[in-house]
């Protein structure tokens, strides 16, 4: 992708991090008519969605309500590209939820540049005319500040290290460690909290900045029996493959895992390319997690969808409990950690991946299947892994609100329960999820209810032109578990740059607008009218 030479003196908004949150945040800056810089560290925007590979988590009443306009508007558009381009059966193309992976994660699974795709189509307007400018391969190293604003970030070319300077009234951090924070000395909130500090009942004795969520390295596969697509033994597979976590019910590279939700021991099981018919899958997350087939569990494209012969075999997403790396902390411990980390997980995903063609067990009663095949041309790297690891979990800034577990969770508020916001700039919902940690500590799924994104969490305490555009909101370590999926970051990105844009129309700073009355009226009215829903009707947690 090219990069402009000439870059504006100054645009309006600067927006750090080119994720689902940042896309939103520039969509909805442009359509004020105001002008913004969209910086993002790889060559493909979208975050979790395209460069990290990861299918949308989605709560039970997506199609029908509880995401705001432009993210539906990018749903259909997903859709619409394989109705247009791929040779669908005419059952699946009548479908008004084409879901085109049939996978049981959500009900909508697809291939990352199908995404890419669209999202780049959203952006196209916006940089034809002018108000937007996409700056890919570049990450933030430096940021000024004076007082309580931040006056400039300096980001660099990964290619080059060419340095840039920019500058802007407003900046959004959308990137996905949140580590502009850090970068400007904006105040922040990293692992977990201890539970003296909002007295959650599952946060730990002690606070442990370290203890973060695992990440993965996702990557897709196709099967195809008889071939032999057996990879190179990884240089630390014997490693892997003893591993042992002292939480887990045996090797981590085995199919008996824990079950999410009560940490009973379940076997998966994994057959490729089933002869199910992918129009009777169903994805209903309050029912049932979906995650006990593992092929079908997060495919991406089932070849039984299109006309015969099209394809000759489906595509699935590896995003499995035997690929999320917890034995290091990707943020807080320097950058020398950080990289081991990314390094401990890509060497992981190699390991999974040669332990599926070779020892894993087969249906059949033998053992491996070498015909499993990874898919570059799917991640759009040469190595066939993810370009970037899924982060489930960022620095969060310290908010004017911070959102707590006494605010949604299912024992503490009931199924219809749940903190009702005065100032609600959207909502969302999904189970509060946290996957095992760097802190040794097992999956903990606990229920929650539909939930509404506080413009509070979206205002720092202090800094008064900085902006969350992401999972960086006024979250704890138990609440990012239900606020870090791919609709609410794009809900918070999108209030984001909305705010950003009303602030500049009006001669006022995001702390007015979140404490006065009639200036939050003002602004929910701009919401209003972009298709942002900002309270649920009467629907049960799970």
């Amino acid at each position: 992708m090219s990069h402009p030479s000439v870059l504006p003196a100054e645009c309006d908004v600067l927006i750090v991090g080119g994720g689902l949150g940042g896309v939103a945040a520039a969509l909805s800056v442009c359509r004020a008519g105001r002008t913004a810089v969209l910086t993002e560290e790889t060559d493909w925007i979208g975050g979790q969605l395209t460069a990290q590979a990861v299918p949308p988590d989605e709560h039970p009443w997506v199609e029908e309500f509880g995401v705001t306009a432009s993210y539906r508007a990018l749903r259909e558009e997903i859709r619409d590209h394989y109705r247009r381009w791929y040779p669908l059966r005419s059952e699946a193309a009548g479908l008004s939820r084409l879901n085109p992976g049939a996978g049981r994660v959500s009900k909508l699974c697809h291939e990352p540049r199908v995404a890419l795709a669209v999202l780049e189509a959203m952006l196209a307007p916006h940089r034809a005319a002018g108000r937007l400018t996409v700056l890919t391969e570049h990450r933030p190293v430096g940021a000024e500040t004076d007082g309580d604003a931040v006056r400039a970030v300096t980001v660099e070319d990964v290619r080059d290290g060419a340095r840039r300077t920019l500058t802007a009234p407003y900046v959004i951090d959308a990137t996905e460690t949140g580590e502009l924070l850090e970068l400007a000395g904006v105040e922040y909130g990293l692992g977990a909290e201890a539970r003296a500090e909002y007295d959650e009942p599952h946060a730990p004795e002690a606070a442990d900045p370290l203890n973060q969520q695992g990440i993965t390295v996702c990557f897709a596969l196709s099967h195809h029996e008889g071939e032999d697509h057996t990879a190179d033994r990884p240089d630390d597979y014997a490693f892997w493959r003893s591993y042992r976590p002292a939480f887990w019910p045996g090797p981590l590279l085995g199919f008996l895992a824990p079950d999410p939700r009560s940490l009973a021991p379940v076997e998966r099981t994994f057959a490729p390319n089933p002869d199910v018919d992918p129009l009777d899958v169903t994805a209903d997350q309050s029912a049932d997690a979906g995650d006990k087939e593992l092929w079908g569990f997060r495919r991406i494209l089932a070849r039984r969808l299109f006309r015969p012969g099209a394809f000759d075999s489906d595509v699935t997403l590896v995003n499995w409990p035997l690929n999320d790396y917890w034995l290091k902390p990707l943020v807080g411990a320097g950058e020398e950690t950080g990289r081991a980390a990314l390094a401990g997980a890509r060497e992981l995903s190699r390991s999974v991946l040669y332990w599926l063609q070779t020892e894993a067990p087969r249906p059949d009663g033998g053992t491996g299947f070498p015909g499993l095949r990874l898919r570059p041309e799917v991640t759009g790297t040469a190595d066939g892994l993810a370009k970037s690891a899924y982060v489930r979990e960022a620095r969060r800034v310290k908010a004017v609100t911070t959102v707590t577990e006494h605010d949604v969770a299912i024992d503490l508020v009931g199924p219809y329960g749940g903190t009702r916001h005065r100032d609600s700039v959207g909502v969302g919902g999904y189970r509060i999820d946290l996957h095992p940690s760097t802190g040794g500590d097992n999956y903990v799924d606990i229920g929650s209810v539909p939930f509404e994104i506080p413009l509070g969490a979206l205002v720092p305490r202090r800094v008064r032109n900085l902006l969350p555009g992401g999972k960086n909101l006024g979250t704890t370590h138990i609440t990012n578990g239900c606020y870090r999926l791919h609709p609410v970051e794009w809900n918070v990105g999108e209030a984001a740059g909305a705010l950003a844009a009303h602030c500049l129309d009006e001669g006022v700073q995001p702390h007015q607008v979140q404490a006065e009355e009639k200036r939050f009226e003002e602004f929910a009215r701009v919401l209003d009218r972009a298709g942002v829903q900002r309270h649920w009707p009467d629907v049960r947690g799970y």
